[in-house]
């Protein structure tokens, strides 16, 4: 791919964290590319994730732990913006 594609696609994912999350850093749109993609895959192939979850449990616990803290974030972020437009 193309250098110039990718630095802007890193761009696009860098404002979906922080718009989901409320800030972006290297370690967070990492986050977020692998539960979108595993969200994604989960979504189109079900058996799929079905599989690798029982093929790697520890591994799917990570993912329900990605999971989790993203939920987490974000409801936090939300709770705040909510919070100064209340004020």
């Amino acid at each position: 791919m193309e250098v110039k594609f990718l630095e802007s696609f890193d761009g696009l994912i860098e404002k979906y964290t922080e718009l989901l999350l409320g800030e972006s850093n290297e370690e967070l749109k990492e986050k977020v590319k692998v539960w979108a993609l595993y969200n994604h895959i989960s979504k189109t192939m079900p058996a799929l994730t079905n599989h690798w979850g029982g093929s790697f449990p520890e591994e799917r616990e990570v993912i329900k732990g990605l999971y989790a803290e993203i939920k987490k974030l974000n409801e936090e972020y939300r709770s705040q913006v909510k919070n100064n437009q209340n004020k």
